[in-house]
């Protein structure tokens, strides 16, 4: 799994005219489900995030997870996450899982943040999502299993 994580200080997702999904304080995260990633995956990298220290302390360091600063986490599946441009022009998306793999793994990671106690907004899957955000730093981080 592949993961683009903003720290930030609101997003929102839309489907067509609908708004599906908004946060204010926390965390966007873009999930990309390659071929043979597992529940264990998911599960590791959900208490990655939960507990990555890049929320500010009183000192103004990036020193405190979103389990101690609060604040909400909005999952987006985003498979382009695989897209592999290394030839050509075109990316090959051979790298991502199949959309019923790949939508359990989202729902997967999803639940295990919400077990560790996170309150998750989920984008919609296999939609043309539009993703606001408002990256707060900026605070970018890339993780993978």
């Amino acid at each position: 799994m592949r993961l683009v994580i903003q720290r930030v200080s609101r997003a929102a997702v839309r489907v067509g005219e609908v708004t599906v999904a908004e946060i204010g304080p926390g965390l966007l995260v873009l999930v990309g489900v390659g071929h043979g990633d597992g529940a264990a995956e998911a599960g590791w990298l959900a208490g990655k995030v939960y507990n990555l220290r890049i929320f500010e302390d009183p000192d103004g360091k990036m020193n405190r997870s979103l389990s101690e600063a609060g604040g909400e986490i909005l999952v987006v599946p985003q498979f382009t996450l695989y897209g592999d441009a290394r030839k050509g022009r075109r990316p090959s998306w051979a790298g991502a899982a199949p959309p019923e793999e790949a939508a359990t793994r989202v729902d997967e990671f999803s639940q295990a943040l919400e077990a560790l106690g996170a309150s998750v907004n989920r984008g919609s899957f296999q939609k043309h999502m539009e993703v606001e955000l408002v990256n707060d730093g900026p605070v970018t981080i890339l993780l993978e299993s």
